[in-house]
């Protein structure tokens, strides 16, 4: 386990936790409602509020953006509780603003391109043993980590 150390050296409880917390939450909406949660498609229903373009206002997205703001807006609640609850203590990062809005934009376009987001696949569609959901699952991760190391080359660190 000395080597795990390197990797989590604040711990795997909260990985843990919070991952016990997230498969119980998509479990329980997929119980009690038949959806699959994930969020990558919250930005398209969301839009269907404000344009009227026909790919925005198709029925599946219509039909669905009440649950999917209600969702997205607990995993805001989540994170703000989580906030509240820690005493203020988050993490920190030394990436800069524009970089993380330039990734958090890559990442939704991937997802999308994707045709969904890593939760979605990772969490719902591995669970639901969808062979596509591994695939994409694996590809993500692959490009996260062949980025991070083309990145951190570039910013002079080392593999």
């Amino acid at each position: 386990m000395g080597g795990l150390a390197e990797f989590f050296p604040l711990g795997m409880n909260h990985y843990l936790i919070g991952g016990i917390v997230i498969g119980c939450g998509v479990g329980l909406l997929y119980l009690t409602t038949g959806l699959v949660g994930g969020i990558s498609s919250f930005y398209t229903t969301t839009w269907s509020y404000l344009s009227r373009a026909p790919y925005f206002q198709m029925p599946s997205h219509i039909s669905s953006r009440a649950w999917r703001l209600v969702y997205s807006l607990g995993l805001v609640t989540g994170a703000a509780l989580w906030v509240v609850w820690s005493d203020g203590a988050i993490t920190l990062t030394q990436v800069s603003p524009w970089q993380l809005t330039l990734g958090g934009f890559i990442a939704g376009f991937g997802a999308r391109l994707g045709n969904g987001c890593t939760s979605g696949h990772g969490i719902c569609g591995i669970a639901s043993l969808s062979w596509l959901s591994l695939v994409a699952v694996v590809v993500f991760l692959l490009t996260a980590i062949v980025t991070a190391n083309v990145v951190s080359i570039a910013a002079g660190g080392a593999l």
